[in-house]
């Protein structure tokens, strides 16, 4: 992925690599459009994915509003098996959209049944920390995080979750990295929104300490969008997970190594965003979750697979260990202790967020489409051997929206009939 003057150090093989060997056997990547133009950056992953050694399938972004970009979506969703898009609230200047292309795009996907993703910021109010951040002589990687704080990530989330419920279609908040943004996420739940809350695995387990490291390289490896947050919200995040307020686990993979990193040495804002996390998801939830009681072996299974299949259509297909089922299983030894370190990962990045952690539930066996590509600490997988997954529109979380808009335009008893007269 190109991001940022830069691009990801990891590609369709050695991210996926690191995937299958953390116990993951399908990831959905981003495809970020070319000049605007959803076809031309699909044929760009596709020929990325050439790479993969796993099963793959594709989001896309939407970052501007024309009709050709609503006839592309069309095309993606009937033709190209992609069934959700992101629209970006942050990242002024690049992939930021303005609400009334928000609001565009939520009608396109709600006609189409495919699922509307935010990445929630306010894009104009970081710009602002910014550059408030800039004139106090704050250019290190602390300022990346006192730039955005949650109340920025509250307010876009509310907003989006409001414009989705306006137009009545359901909504995918992906990295919710804050309670700020959790308890919209909550009320929205509460109130028979159809919301889906993802927090990943650096807001569960890690804070934002790491940023204010003297060692610029260091605190560099930790910036990412939305930010980490302070202690506290990683354990809020971790009861919300509990409680059912947050849905699944995702990872936001976006690996840069050190001297990527190092483009924002002297300006934080250079600073490529992106954290790792695709190998360590697994390992890390089970001995964070579920080795401290916090969910069950069955909550562990639904928060890591099972429920991201329904959200995009693919159960049980995939997600599930049934006849006529892919054969993803793995097998994940809770007595077995594993530690993480960016020497032995299988990222290209020559840093880990995670580096030095210890813990309990290792994935021994690794088994995709019913082969073993992961035993022994050996991988046995090929650039070339995955195949894309088409994703169909109108999952169960369309199920209700035609007899609630049914409902909406039986409700308004208008437009009432006037009598004109003249005199």
């Amino acid at each position: 992925m190109e991001f940022m003057g830069t691009e990801t150090i990891d590609d369709f093989f050695s991210g996926q690599a690191a995937a299958l060997a953390g116990g993951t056997t399908m990831h959905i990547d981003f495809v970020i459009p070319v000049n605007g133009s959803l076809t031309a950056g699909l044929e760009a992953y596709e020929k990325k994915s050439g790479k993969s050694c796993m099963d793959y399938g594709f989001h896309m972004a939407i970052t501007k509003w024309d009709e050709i970009v609503s006839q592309e979506m069309e095309i993606m969703v009937q033709e190209k098996g992609i069934n959700s898009f992101k629209f970006f609230l942050a990242y002024k200047g690049s992939l930021m959209i303005n609400d009334e292309l928000l609001l565009q795009g939520f009608k396109k996907c709600k006609s189409l049944g495919a699922l509307a993703m935010v990445h929630a910021e306010n894009g104009d109010a970081v710009y602002e920390g910014q550059k408030r951040m800039k004139e106090l002589g704050i250019t290190g990687p602390e300022g990346h995080s006192l730039s955005r704080p949650p109340v920025l990530e509250g307010e876009a989330t509310a907003r989006a979750i409001r414009l989705a419920a306006f137009v009545n279609t359901p909504l995918y908040v992906v990295h919710v990295m804050s309670i700020d943004a959790m308890e919209e996420i909550s009320k929205a739940r509460k109130s028979g929104l159809k919301v889906i809350g993802e927090p990943v695995v650096s807001g569960l387990v890690l804070n934002e300490s790491w940023l204010w490291d003297p060692d610029f390289i260091t605190a560099a490896k930790y910036v990412m969008s939305p930010p980490i947050r302070a202690a506290g919200h990683d354990r809020a995040l971790q009861a919300a997970l509990s409680m059912g307020i947050l849905q699944l686990v995702g990872t936001d993979h976006c690996t840069f190594n050190s001297t990527q990193k190092a483009l924002g040495i002297d300006d934080f804002q250079k600073i490529p965003n992106g954290v790792n996390g695709i190998e360590e998801r697994m390992h890390v939830l089970w001995d964070t979750m579920v080795e401290s009681g916090q969910i069950s072996v069955t909550d562990y299974v639904r928060l890591t697979s099972a429920e991201c299949a329904r959200i995009f259509n693919i159960y049980p297909r995939k997600g599930a260990i049934r006849a006529g089922s892919d054969a993803d299983i793995i097998i994940l030894n809770p007595n077995s202790s594993f530690e993480i370190s960016a020497k032995s990962h299988h990222s290209k990045s020559d840093t880990n967020v995670y580096e030095g952690w210890r813990g309990k539930g290792k994935v021994e066996v690794t088994i995709s489409g019913g082969r073993v590509v992961w035993q022994n600490d050996e991988l046995k997988v090929v650039p070339g051997s995955g195949k894309y997954i088409e994703m169909p529109p109108f999952s169960y979380l369309f199920n209700g929206i035609e007899k609630a808009d049914a409902k909406y335009l039986s409700s308004l008893k208008a437009p009432v009939k006037r009598l004109r007269t003249t005199t």
